[in-house]
């Protein structure tokens, strides 16, 4: 507590240090508030609703991306953030600030758009120093930005060229260095690599994580590339019909999706529906139509319906001509399925194989090519024991 400082009753010394309290508190608190929360945000263009009642914080410094089919709403959720559109409902607050209805050139965010949107008569350090000079920013000062974003996007020698002297990655990094020149608190891109071919797109996918990184600013990213989504970003928001479904890590969001859609739409995954026969010791009984009855991992959140589908990612999968060795694993609690390889696709890291079920059904398994030439590999036509464990399968309701 503060000491009484000549003329000062305890009254006021209480009153002082109560106010410091009070004061610490709130830098504290908003410390702890997200960079960017949308809070119940909704759009519609006449009777179709593009976004619905959308919550979301973002977090100082993190990478995240906004994950969905063509219309599903992201790109429309994007322009909001950037002001071209404005919500219907809801409110958008940047550091604490509803942003809402700021104009886009008044709000410290910037986008990156899918076409670059590049000036075709301009060159490169003009590109990059068209924002600076709308700024009102000083002639010398612009000189020095402009060359501290060619330096960072790796354009030095490009600068007097115009856009259509330059390759496609080229153009892609005029127009990230545009966007970074103003300095933004959170950087847009909308589906920025979608032009790119797919070698020069994952090469630009580590360049900005390592540039994002570097300058530690916001980067949200559309895409409907779930392994660009994957690969660039900490936490990944699913979004279907104008609602974000699923909010989580790229692991969270492949090894436990929150539904069904989820677990098809991110990566390959077979599935099962069947019926919940009998419950014991954290483990789940399911008769299904298609794989008989298969013993799951009973699962964190408890399943409300009998009716259940049954999820096996392809890689969890495993394939033997008898089955696993009675040693490799628990033998009661494996799941055993026979049947046919009825298609083979060599993908160089790994083997992807479809097998045709007793049932009729296809199951298909994905396996990697640890050795060179590897004699144990399985031919079309062959019988198999497609096997996996019940920690391997995931419980979602039908």
């Amino acid at each position: 507590m503060a000491e009484a400082a000549p003329g000062m009753d305890a009254r006021a010394v209480a009153a002082e240090s109560e106010g410091q309290v009070a004061a610490q508190r709130k830098t504290e608190a908003q410390a702890d508030l997200p960079l960017l929360r949308i809070e119940r945000v909704a759009k519609r263009f006449g009777s179709f609703r593009a976004v619905d009642g959308v919550s979301l914080d973002v977090r100082a410094g993190e990478f995240f991306a906004l994950l969905g089919p063509s219309g599903c709403g992201k790109t429309t959720l994007l322009r909001m953030l950037a002001g071209f559109e404005t919500p219907d409902e809801g409110r958008i607050l940047l550091g604490g600030k509803d942003i809402a209805k700021v104009l886009p050139h008044e709000r410290p965010v910037n986008m990156m758009f899918q076409n670059y949107a590049l000036f075709p008569h301009l060159s490169v350090r003009d590109n990059i120093a068209f924002g600076l000079k709308r700024a009102g920013m000083a002639r010398a000062d612009i000189g020095k930005r402009v060359a501290e974003m060619v330096a960072l996007v790796k354009l030095e020698g490009l600068e007097k060229r115009k856009p259509d002297q330059l390759s496609g990655g080229q153009r892609q990094r005029v127009a990230l260095a545009r966007s970074l020149a103003r300095r933004p608190q959170v950087l847009l891109l909308d589906e920025p690599l979608a032009a790119l071919d797919k070698k020069l797109r994952e090469s630009t996918q580590l360049e900005l994580m390592e540039l994002q990184r570097r300058l530690g600013l916001t980067f949200i990213i559309v895409t409907h590339d779930q392994q660009e989504a994957m690969t660039v970003a900490s936490r990944i928001g699913v979004m279907d019909a104008g609602r974000l479904d699923q909010v989580a890590t790229p692991r969270e969001l492949y090894e436990a999706p929150a539904s069904r859609w989820i677990a098809e739409f991110v990566g390959d995954i077979n599935l099962f529906d069947g019926q919940v026969e009998s419950r014991d010791q954290g483990r789940l009984r399911v008769v299904t139509r298609d794989a008989g009855t298969v013993v799951v991992a009973e699962p964190r959140q408890p399943i409300g319906k009998t009716a259940v589908a049954v999820a096996i990612r392809p890689e969890k999968v495993k394939l033997s001509r008898r089955g696993p060795a009675a040693d490799a694993v628990n033998a009661h609690a494996i799941n055993r399925l026979e049947g046919v390889v009825t298609d083979i696709s060599y993908l160089g890291g790994m083997t992807t194989y479809k097998v045709r079920l007793d049932s009729g059904a296809v199951v298909r398994s994905a396996m990697a090519n640890t050795a060179r030439i590897d004699m144990d590999a399985y031919g079309l036509s062959q019988r198999v024991v497609a096997w996996f464990t019940p920690d391997d399968c995931l419980v979602l309701d039908q």
